[in-house]
């Protein structure tokens, strides 16, 4: 039960036991209470199915006790964009089906329209904002000093400072790149190694991309890996750039490319699943989520995924705020790679069994990739 359907329930027993609170004959009292105690009990599992039963359809009366709405703010892109705005509204809507919670996202275009949209949620009086993307962070840290009530959840925003009502969703992107990378350096035949990556001025990106190239290399210290980041403009929205430059790639040699980075890396996958080696000789390694269930048209390249558990994060952290235990500051969550799926016959006993042991020193801290110190570079 979340905390508002809490309150209403409480409130209805108080209420209940005022009324009748006044007999005099000490009989009657005791009678009087055994009934309220039972009534009582009772009356608080129908006040808590009215109230789930009755949880607005629209945003209309978000303050009302019995409603409890969420909304959610995409970066720049869509919401099914295949990676990290889909995730995040997946792990949102998983949350709001198990509080029968009312939901709604609105997608951004402009970043000049962040802090607008994330008021249109904060003015109806939405209980939990999510916020989704690194760039997203000056207007969510904004919205919440001006709706101190309000829960926010940042998804990708490092919290310097805890503020109160701000949970950041932050993950160890460099450890699902260098296993990625790890990966890939002991797969190459051709020692070419590439990325068609979003802007490495979000620093999840630079990690996704500094980690890879360090596992890459800690592999096979023989391999050429080509780091290439789009310009910042547009940067996660940009699919043919991220095909061209998988192309172009391929054409140079690469036999195995990491391109991440919204609808932009997955220009790339698709564009690298055209190869006429996809899937034996040349392969295609995704990011955020397991895209081989996003993005089904690079199911024959795609070795792996570098992922973040955005959807699980997501949901955890909308039901911790739904429950009053949103934590402040910053709430890490997990990350691995994806299962290789059609690609799995693919990859020799020898390279699974020593991927097993990278991910365990990972997931230890054992091993050392190279991050956060790469972001200073």
């Amino acid at each position: 039960m979340h905390r508002k359907l809490l309150v209403a329930t409480i409130a209805a027993g108080a209420l209940l036991l005022a009324g009748c609170s006044s007999s005099t004959d000490e009989t009657a009292t005791e009678t009087a209470t055994e009934t309220v105690a039972e009534e009582t009990a009772v009356e608080e599992e129908v006040v808590a199915e009215d109230a789930a039963a009755a949880v607005t359809a629209d945003d209309s009366n978000c303050a009302a006790p019995e409603n409890y709405c969420i909304g959610l703010v995409t970066d720049t892109g869509k919401v099914d964009d295949k990676s990290f705005n889909q995730a995040a509204w997946e792990g949102t809507l998983l949350a709001a089906e198990k509080l029968g919670a009312f939901t709604k996202y609105v997608e951004t275009t402009d970043p000049k329209d962040y802090a607008n949209n994330i008021s249109q949620f904060a003015t109806k009086n939405y209980d939990t904002i999510v916020t989704v993307g690194f760039l997203m962070a000056e207007a969510t840290t904004a919205a919440a000093a001006e709706f101190p009530n309000v829960n926010f959840i940042g998804v990708d925003q490092f919290q310097g400072a805890p503020i109160p009502n701000v949970a950041g969703l932050v993950f160890a992107e460099d450890k699902a790149g260098y296993a990625a990378g790890y990966l890939a350096g002991l797969m190459t035949k051709t020692n070419k190694i590439g990325t068609a990556l979003g802007t490495d001025t979000v620093p999840p990106v630079k990690l996704f991309g500094e980690g890879f190239k360090k596992g890459a290399l800690d592999a096979n210290p023989e391999a050429e890996v080509t780091l290439v980041y789009h310009e910042p403009n547009n940067a996660f929205n940009d699919p043919e750039w991220g095909a061209a430059e998988s192309r172009k790639q391929l054409d140079q040699g690469a036999d195995i490319i990491f391109a991440a980075g919204g609808n932009t890396g997955n220009g790339g996958l698709i564009e690298i699943a055209k190869d006429p080696g996809a899937g034996t000789t040349v392969f295609c390694i995704g990011v955020d989520i397991d895209q081989y269930f996003t993005v089904p048209q690079a199911q024959k390249c795609l070795l792996t995924s570098a992922e973040k558990k955005l959807v699980a994060g997501t949901e955890e952290l909308v039901l911790l705020s739904a429950d009053g235990a949103l934590p402040s500051g910053n709430f890490f969550g997990q990350t691995g790679i994806a299962p290789f799926h059609d690609t799995e016959a693919a990859v020799p006993a020898d390279v699974q069994a020593k991927l097993a042991e990278i991910l365990e020193g990972l997931q230890a801290g054992t091993i050392d990739t190279g991050c956060p110190a790469c972001l200073d570079n």
